[in-house]
């Protein structure tokens, strides 16, 4: 094939420059080039990553967006080798140029002009055309701002002086989503790699099937349990699916469950996980950048609504069950106690890393880092199930994890092409104004109207995607209102997460119902009705933020314990199911009275008697349902 390299050629080159990539973003999460005296910008450093990222995307990934397994044509091959020149160029010479950039020198823009275009290419070939067409939308704002009418008017800028702008400024493509993928995501990626390579994944499933297996419906709630476990080592909804969905999925079928059910519960299941600490998803780290408080305090308030997710989603599992009469998993499928036990070494990585965070206040990269050495230490002595991991395939997660954050990176420089035009524009300022003049000063209209934008932006889009334009475009205008800046940017975390799940574009849903072979639209509609929490959840704490622990003890215990009553009548009610099958009305009382229970008692004055009656309602709902089933002729109540 002339002008192309054959697999035998690219692929060595690519498993170093991968291997690189993990190495060089360790080293300076530990402060190595500190310990050796080398003293330069972190933004010269994320030219270096992005002269690594650059050339292994076209090697990697095919014009089609499909991994390659054939030879690299001439094009990627150029592709390649100028991405990596230019990203270097930054990289060498960005201390003499960061100050000249409004002089717009042939230094500054030639390099901005060839990284960019590269970059959507880049982010074509991984996330698809919806993104670049995004991010586009913003470049030809900002060179043509002044001729979008009304307050969303912006200042013009001149290609030479944007492209330059973007290349060196703090605030383009070596900002702040940029840095926080380089470093702290790259490290929780290396922790994953190392936990799939040696048997934690595994060991995680397994735990699971024990742990839930043995009880009704235990299929559904293994598919649960394993998914929001696995989530704190992924972060990727689709990756979760696809990780435990290939075990779960078929096993709730073999209980006779819909398909489309099946994949539903998996794809909730998969998605929660990007909540679930203490390993959130990329974007929760973002968030602690964003909003300059530690990622301790991002994991302790999304902890509760967390909870309330899994819990809700536990509830309706059991109680689809018994309406089904759907039993335990086989014993034949459980593993052994024994084998459990050999895998317990692996908690002592995930407690290393909570000490570090939470006691030690390490920065999280940090802290990654020491489980990564925690795992690579106890899987060589340990091992799981029999398997000790090799030398040779810790390596391997080296050049792995490399292979992995590519889309990552490349969409975290990309999103900094967006917080730059909406800093050199002024588009910021004008977008929270127009938002908030369109809610007409109402916090519930505003609210509405963000969660509708935050589903809309994210259809198609990876969550850190999602999250990096709506941080931007819709967290200030809820700031602006009065929301708690942590409870605006949870808000925005959890509609953007929702997109995954919702149709008509929902890349967890659909990849559940790949693997259920199930209609995608009918299991997307279906993972709606199972994942319904999330969508209520961020307006509650939105006006009452006792929910993510902001607050008086008493109050966040209070709103606690109604949240979760209100979580287990709102379930039953949509499962149609108690302590017997219920009728229409029985299901709309129990609807009622859950979401009564769900508002807090501080979300708006009077709001302790909605929580009063609707408890009350619920508890003599439950009783009356329970002693009915209990008294009926013939009835057993299932527990």
């Amino acid at each position: 094939m002339g002008g192309a390299a054959s697999p035998t050629i690219w692929r060595p080159v690519a498993a170093v420059l991968a291997a690189a990539i993990t190495i060089v973003a360790a080293a300076w999460s530990l402060g190595v080039p500190r310990m050796l005296g080398v003293s330069y910008y972190p933004q010269q450093f994320l030219a270096v990553v992005l002269a690594l990222v650059l050339p292994l995307a076209f090697l990697l990934l095919t014009p089609r967006g499909t991994r390659r397994d054939g030879p690299v044509a001439w094009y990627d091959m150029a592709a390649a080798l100028v991405g990596m020149l230019a990203a270097g160029y930054v990289a060498i010479h960005y201390a003499t140029v960061v100050n000249q950039v409004f002089l717009r020198p042939v230094s500054a823009y030639v390099p901005g002009v060839i990284l960019v275009l590269l970059l959507f290419e880049a982010l074509r070939r991984s996330t698809g055309w919806a993104l670049v067409a995004i991010i586009g939308a913003f470049l030809l704002y900002a060179m043509f701002g002044d001729l979008v009418p009304g307050r969303l008017a912006g200042r013009p800028q001149d290609w030479q002086k944007l492209a330059g702008y973007m290349a060196y400024d703090v605030n383009g493509i070596f900002g702040l989503p940029m840095a926080v993928a380089s470093t702290i995501v790259i490290a929780f990626i290396f922790f994953g790699a190392l936990l799939t390579a040696t048997g934690g994944s595994k060991f995680f499933t397994d735990a699971a099937l024990v742990t839930m297996g043995r009880f009704r419906g235990g299929s559904m709630k293994i598919a649960v349990a394993a998914s929001a476990l696995f989530g704190s080592i992924s972060g990727s909804a689709v990756a979760n699916v696809v990780a435990t969905g290939v075990v779960t999925i078929p096993m709730i079928k073999r209980d006779n469950y819909p398909a489309h059910k099946a994949g539903a519960i998996e794809a909730v299941a998969s998605t929660g996980g990007q909540l679930m600490p203490p390993v959130m998803g990329a974007a929760a780290f973002l968030m602690a950048e964003f909003l300059q408080v530690t990622y301790a305090e991002v994991a302790l308030a999304a902890l509760v609504p967390a909870l309330l997710y899994y819990g809700a989603l536990f509830i309706q599992a059991d109680l689809e069950a018994a309406r089904l009469g759907i039993s335990a998993a086989p014993a034949s499928e459980m593993p052994s106690r024994r084998t459990i036990i050999g895998g317990l070494h692996f908690l002592l990585a995930f407690a290393l890393l909570i000490y570090a965070l939470f006691s030690l206040n390490w920065q999280p990269e940090r802290a990654a880092l020491l489980a990564c050495a925690t795992v690579v230490v106890t899987a060589l002595v340990f091992g799981y199930d029999g398997v000790r991991a090799s030398v040779l395939t810790l390596l391997r997660t080296i050049v792995a994890t490399g292979e992995q954050v590519v889309e990552i990176i490349v969409i975290s420089a990309a999103a900094g092409l967006v917080i730059g035009v909406l800093n050199i524009t002024g588009l910021s300022f004008n977008l929270t104004y127009a938002l908030v003049l369109l809610g007409g000063g109402s916090t519930i209209v505003l609210l509405v109207l963000s969660a509708g934008v935050c589903i809309v932006l994210g259809m198609g889009l990876p969550t850190l995607a999602v999250y990096v334009l709506l941080a931007s475009l819709v967290a200030p205008a809820l700031v602006e209102v009065g929301l708690e800046p942590m409870a605006a940017h949870l808000f925005v975390l959890y509609f953007g997460m929702m997109s995954m799940i919702t149709p008509p574009i929902a890349l967890a849903a659909f990849a559940a119902a790949s693997i259920a072979r199930a209609d995608p639209m009918q299991t997307g509609w279906a993972s709606v009705k199972f994942g319904w929490l999330a969508f209520v959840i961020p307006f509650l704490f939105a006006f009452s933020p006792t929910l993510i622990l902001v607050g008086e003890p008493g109050e966040i215990v209070l709103a606690i314990v109604t949240a979760s009553l209100g979580v287990w009548l709102v379930s039953a009610g949509l499962a149609g199911y108690f302590a017997a099958r219920m009728s229409m009305a029985q299901r709309g009382l129990f609807c009622v009275a859950g979401i009564a229970a769900l508002v807090p008692a501080g979300a708006f004055p009077g709001a302790i008697y909605t929580d009063v009656v609707g408890a009350a309602l619920g508890i003599f709902l439950m009783a009356s349902s329970w002693f009915s089933a209990r008294s009926a002729p013939g009835s057993q109540v299932v527990r």
